[in-house]
This record gives structure tokens, sequence and C-alpha cells, in this order.
């Protein structure tokens, strides 16, 4: 039995279910979080003790936190998710999951929450600004990665790939004026043409 718990509309379950859908495994995908509820429940925090989604589970075995869920499907992967053979490039795999993590995710946060959550009347404006000059810093930092580059980190597509690309997608979906980075547009229309990317992004961003 495997499972995820999540909505399709979240970022992080997004995430998970990208991976999952690369790797090929069968899961059952659970309505969990947002206007499902369900993860105040005892039942779901006794996985998931913070009551936040996604929730890889297998049998008695629960994971949470999305990139710990994208290397737990990578680890050992023998199809496209196999991490790269090189210890460098393995630890460069690493280094973007935890950049998208704790740098450039939570710099669009508050820019993502006032444009898309926030009543127009409502929006912080400051709040907007600050965010987007954050983001646009390090979207140029992954702008100048990806030049002379088909993926994130070496020849293959890797989970680093996955967690940037659903990233990128709120990125570049904010209605919002942003500097254009045709390095980020180009790889971000090869993810695209993926069908495992092609069918998450299809949900409504929210």
């Amino acid at each position: 039995m495997r499972r995820l718990w999540g909505r399709a509309n979240s970022v992080n379950v997004q995430k998970a279910l990208w991976g999952l859908d690369e790797s090929g495994l069968a899961y059952e995908r659970v309505e969990a979080g947002g206007a499902h509820g369900v993860v105040a429940d005892p039942a779901y925090r006794a996985m998931n003790p913070n009551g936040l989604v996604p929730v890889l589970q297998e049998d008695d075995f629960a994971l949470w936190e999305s990139n710990a869920i994208l290397r737990y499907l990578a680890d050992g992967a023998e199809g496209v998710l196999r991490l790269p053979d090189d210890r460098r490039e393995r630890a460069q795999v690493q280094q973007w999951l935890d950049w998208q993590a704790t740098s450039f995710t939570p710099a669009m946060r508050d820019a993502f929450w006032q444009l898309y959550r926030a009543a127009p009347d409502a929006r912080d404006h400051t709040l907007i600004a600050a965010s987007l000059e954050r983001s646009e810093a390090l979207a140029a930092i992954l702008d100048r990665h990806l030049a002379d580059r088909t993926f994130v980190v070496g020849t293959r597509f890797s989970i680093a790939d996955i967690a940037l690309g659903c990233a990128a997608h709120r990125w570049l979906a904010l209605p919002a004026e942003r500097v254009e980075r045709p390095e980020i547009r180009r790889w971000y229309a090869a993810l695209v043409q993926r069908p495992a990317a092609a069918r998450i992004f299809a949900a409504p961003i929210s």
C-alpha cells in the first residue's frame, strides 16, 4: 500500500506527485489539507505531527517533507530518478534541493500569498515589493546557473529539477512584473514537456 496525502494544488504535494509519477510507482492520492481538512485529525497527526502536506505512506512507514520524499524516491532508484554516479554531482543535487527550500521559495512566499490569497484591497504592497526584490536576486542566480545547461545538475534530469521546477512554475505565474530570465524560461519549457510535469501543472495555482 502506497498513499500520498495532500491536495493536488499544493506546491509541496506537486513535488512528491511529480517524483512518484516519474518513478512509475503505483500509489493512491488522498485529499488532505486546505479545504479538505484531515490534517488536524489524530490519525493524520500520528503520521505528521506538523499537520502539513504531503505525507508519503507505505504500509506502517510515513515520511513527511516534500524534499525528503524526493530523496527517498531517488535513493537506490534505477530509473529516471536515479541519483548521479559522481559523488560531487550527487552533492550538487542536494545543494539545489536545499536552496529551493531555504532560499528561492521562502523569498517569493510573501508575494505569492499577497497576490493569490489576499483580497486586492487588502494586499500589502510593501511586502510584495520586498518579496519580489529578494526573489529576483535568486532568480538571477538560477538563470546564470542554467546557461549552457539542459538540467540543473549534470546532463540528466534529477530531483533537483523537480523541486526547482515546481518553484519556477509559481514564480513564472505570479501576476507581477518580473525581469525576463531566458534560461529559466528555456529550462522550464523543456520540463513541462514531461508528461508527469504537464499533469501536475494543469492544477490551478491557489
